[in-house]
């Protein structure tokens, strides 16, 4: 690779390093394996840069090396079976519980408003940042946290509603059953 070719290949990963581990982050769970992901993409990148005719493709070039090597790594980890004596005790997970905090958190969802449902989806559950979500519903970032702000302290009312309200109806089961 010509230096000057090196040298650009160096500039776009510092002005874009950022961007492109937000990316990884989406990827994978964990933030080191992140960090692993977007190094090793970039590695694989740095070795074809030449061949990226225009340059303003290249994060999508990069995120489609990342998604390519992640799933590399999945089919290719190992799944460890350590032979035993005995058989471990079978534990099953009651999802009952998850299962009532996401119907629950659905419902309360619908006291927001369209904006601000939408703010809190692409923040909190696709973890966009707060400029991605300003560019993806058209709006400035001020407008984004301000509404952010508003919806949460709406659900958190509505929280804490639900929550007196259950009690008081378990007070007065209580009460019934004393009776």
């Amino acid at each position: 690779m010509a230096q000057g070719e090196v040298l650009e290949f160096e500039e776009y990963v510092r002005t874009r390093q950022d961007a492109l581990l937000r990316s990884a982050r989406r990827l994978v769970p964990d933030p080191v394996d992140a960090q692993d992901l977007l190094q090793t993409a970039l590695v694989r990148t740095y070795g074809r840069w030449e061949g990226i005719a225009d340059k303003r493709l290249a994060d999508a070039y990069l995120r489609r090396v990342m998604i390519n090597t992640r799933t590399e790594w999945w089919r290719a980890r190992k799944l460890e079976e350590v032979p035993t004596e005995q058989l471990p005790d079978a534990s099953v997970d009651d999802s009952t519980e998850q299962h009532a905090d996401r119907a629950l958190l659905m419902d309360i969802m619908k006291v927001l408003a369209p904006k601000q449902r939408s703010v809190v989806v692409l923040r909190h559950w696709e973890q966009m940042s707060t400029e991605e979500t300003a560019a993806a519903l058209g709006m400035s970032a001020g407008t984004v946290k301000s509404t952010l702000h508003r919806a949460l302290a709406r659900l958190r009312e509505e929280l804490e509603s639900r929550d007196l309200d259950a009690r008081a109806l378990e007070r007065g089961e209580r009460e019934r059953c004393a009776a």
